[in-house]
């Protein structure tokens, strides 16, 4: 299985307009061999270079259908989404504001280059989790179902 962006390339920096210094909307994603029986796809971001005792939540991403080939560019921030695709949205580590659904990179200033991981995950089964589910929840559920997993870095600094 595989995950790439048209927006930058494994290990290169992420364009200013997918971070929280520019648009601070999703990146588009493209997906690749996703395995025979696949029940469902779903996608974390996180950045683990934060300078938290647990990498920051950029993007929790799940119940996504198997014949996607990626997600398009701008994937609304609300916890159910109905188009471009259907999907639901977790919690990013956001204290307060938009909280749900992607936030873009936006390292403290001067903490050097941040990396960001965008994790896809093929599901053998459907896991039943409600809209609003944080990075923790959602791994938990998807503990024992997991057929594969493919990862994208990104890197930013600001």
């Amino acid at each position: 299985m595989k995950i790439s962006s048209p927006a930058f390339t494994h290990g290169a920096p992420i364009p200013v307009k997918y971070t929280g210094d520019g648009e601070d909307v999703s990146p588009p994603l493209t997906f690749a061999d996703i395995p025979e029986g696949t029940a469902e796809l779903a996608l974390i971001c996180d950045d683990p270079d934060a300078p938290t005792p647990q990498p920051w939540v950029h993007w929790v991403i799940y119940k996504l259908s198997p014949d996607l080939t990626g997600l398009p560019e701008g994937i609304p921030p609300q916890p159910v989404v109905e188009t471009p695709v259907q999907a639901r949205q977790g919690k990013n580590s956001w204290p307060s504001g938009r909280t749900i659904g992607y936030r873009g990179p936006a390292p403290p200033p001067g903490h050097g280059t941040h990396h960001y991981h965008f994790k896809l995950y093929a599901l053998k089964e459907p896991i039943d989790l409600p809209p609003g589910a944080t990075k923790e929840q959602l791994l938990a559920a998807m503990d024992g179902r997991i057929l594969a997993e493919a990862e994208l870095v990104g890197t930013y600094k600001r």
